[in-house]
């Protein structure tokens, strides 16, 4: 029998660096979680990705018991680890902060193809592409087309 879904709680946690301080203790605790359990199992499971911010969504139970999943780190901080800059402009539209080739881009988009909600990695880039210029950061080069060839079938 299936256990009764009281909520889900979002976080977005340091890899390997849960601890009962805020965000986290507050958050749990007041949803009556195990605080110390969710933060040795979501350390244990991140050991490998440490100090990247990483979304988490928990979903608890009636009877206390919880589940998580972690999620890919969020795509503007993707961008400024590739970029090597603390953050994006405070004017996008006039001031440039960096540049950024496509074929980081892919690699972005790639990485979080899972997260995002469409199927392939060309509408994946445009969104990652809009995050970019929305941070100030110019996207180099033109769009890689895919060699798809329209047939007209009316001819």
């Amino acid at each position: 029998m299936a256990k009764e879904i009281a909520g889900q709680i979002k976080l977005q946690i340091k890899g390997g660096a849960a601890n009962p301080s805020p965000p986290v203790g507050p958050a749990l605790g007041s949803k009556g979680i195990n605080i110390m359990e969710f933060c040795k199992q979501f350390n244990a499971r991140t050991q490998e990705q440490a100090g990247k911010i990483l979304p988490v969504v928990i979903t608890y139970y009636a009877d206390k018991t919880f589940e998580f999943v972690v999620k890919t780190p969020p795509v503007a901080i993707q961008l400024l680890e590739a970029v090597k800059i603390k953050g994006g402009s405070a004017q996008p539209n006039r001031k440039k902060v960096a540049q950024v080739s496509w074929d980081t881009i892919r690699t972005i988009a790639e990485a979080k193809l899972v997260d995002l909600n469409c199927f392939s990695v060309e509408p994946a880039m445009k969104m990652v592409a809009g995050t970019a210029r929305s941070m100030g950061i110019t996207v180099t080069g033109t769009f890689p087309e895919t060699n798809q060839i329209n047939v007209n079938r009316d001819e």
